[in-house]
């Protein structure tokens, strides 16, 4: 059934804890923070109980006689028939009691604790498993701010700034407007966008190019995955894991602009201007795109049109299909002895006559791993033309098709048959095209 969660004021309030061993060191240290003021009773008592304030110490063993007045103990002695009597009696007398590593003698329980200043979390198994508590208690602290509890201290300052200005029926919505912008702006806020929070109106907002990484969901960084939590609205791509737009607010806009060969969705300008007019609203947009941002994603160009319309932007980094899609097959772009540098090429480009990158000629006398992208539909040209530059028709090559593809899988041959290899096999866009000794290599890990 659980427990309810009540949030009590323990300030002021007597305790008694029983014990002075290491469980009841914990248990006060718990309980401290809160004011409470505690009686420790306990024939020995460690000196980091005696070390701590406003204790009053009791050298001796328990006797009922000092639940007189409590409204609340603990039993923590190392004795389990001492918790036990001490409980018993406890309930008797209507005293709230925890009794250690004993849930039917409890009538309340120690949650794994969070705290953000003025922020509490507790989270109880019902005693079922203290770590499976303290588990959810750290995936929590993972995802709240440690100066949560200053943004609310300067909420608290503004409480009185909302009741002065703002209408009665209207400061629900306020101050929920000013949580939100704090949370994705910082804190204090400046002046100009304090009063617009308080109007309702719209402050120009930001953008954020955000690398979303490459095939699952926590492949994001925990910036990124920070921003896409707070933000007003996301832009995103098609490569990307749709667990990942589960993070974003309930209340944000999820607006689809993926590319995929011969199926555009949107126009580049028309990302641009979108991206614009989103910040323009004054929202908080996370533009998100597979991979990172800035290798063959068009990131440079938003930001270039966001510069240019006098919009505050931010780059996050993701990580690059470049290196993540090999890795992830056993293919490292480097490898001591076999390749001391990687070359990523874009293996479609519009102004050459076959589509492929002028300067293929130079690449094929690079050393190291080549890394095409955006190639497959030119896989037969580009090998070709890599032989003629003087590659030997035997060297290593692959393709890769990673998670975020619509059919994930490898094909694994030689410059001089990849090509019929990777047509045979049904491979599929997107997929990352790997020249060079490397390409030879498996070092996926054993199930």
């Amino acid at each position: 059934m659980g427990y309810f969660p009540f949030f009590m004021d323990l300030a002021g309030r007597e305790g008694l804890v029983v014990g002075g061993g290491a469980v009841a060191a914990r248990k006060i240290q718990k309980l401290l923070p809160f004011g409470p003021r505690l009686t420790v009773a306990a024939p020995e008592i460690l000196p980091e109980i005696e070390a701590l304030p406003g204790l009053t110490l009791l050298r001796r063993a328990f006797d009922p006689a000092m639940l007189e007045g409590k409204f609340f103990a603990v039993a923590a002695a190392d004795d389990r028939a001492v918790n036990r009597t001490a409980a018993a009696l406890c309930r008797e007398r209507g005293v709230l009691v925890n009794a250690a590593d004993d849930r039917d003698a409890c009538t309340f329980l120690f949650p794994a604790l969070l705290r953000r200043g003025d922020l509490t979390v507790g989270v109880s198994t019902a005693g079922a498993s203290p770590s499976a508590a303290v588990w959810v208690r750290n995936r929590a602290a993972d995802r709240i701010p440690e100066d949560f509890g200053a943004l609310l201290d300067y909420l608290a300052t503004l409480r009185p700034l909302v009741r002065e200005r703002v209408p009665e029926e209207r400061r629900a919505a306020a101050f929920s407007r000013l949580f939100s912008a704090c949370m994705e702006r910082g804190f204090p806020l400046g002046e100009e966008a304090l009063a617009a929070v308080l109007a309702g109106t719209a402050e120009t907002g930001k953008v954020y190019l955000v690398g979303a990484g490459c095939g699952a969901a926590d492949l994001i960084t925990v910036r990124g995955l920070r921003l896409l939590e707070n933000c007003g609205a996301v832009v995103y791509d098609g490569l990307l894991d749709p667990g990942l737009l589960d993070s974003a607010p309930e209340s944000a806009q999820r607006i689809y602009v993926g590319k995929r060969r011969g199926r555009h969705s949107m126009a580049q300008a028309d990302i641009n201007a979108l991206l614009i007019a989103k910040a323009r609203e004054g929202k908080t947009v996370v533009r998100l795109k597979g991979g990172d941002p800035f290798v063959f994603g068009r990131g440079g160009e938003e930001a270039l049109a966001l510069q240019a319309a006098g919009v505050d932007w931010e780059y996050v980094p993701g990580v690059t299909s470049a290196v993540a899609v090999p890795g992830a097959a056993g293919i490292p772009v480097t490898h001591r002895g076999t390749s001391r540098g990687f070359h990523v090429v874009t293996a479609h480009t519009a102004d050459t006559p076959d589509g492929l990158p002028e300067d293929l000629e130079d690449l094929a006398r690079l050393p190291g791993t080549l890394v095409f992208l955006m190639g497959l539909a030119q896989l037969e040209d580009l090998a070709r033309r890599l032989t003629e530059a003087g590659l030997d028709p035997r060297t290593p090559a692959a393709v890769i098709s990673g998670e975020s593809a619509p059919r994930p899988m490898e094909v694994r041959g030689t410059l001089g048959n990849i090509a019929e290899r990777a047509r045979l096999a049904g491979a599929e866009a997107p997929a990352v095209i790997l020249v060079g000794g490397t390409a030879g290599m498996d070092l996926k890990a054993q199930p």
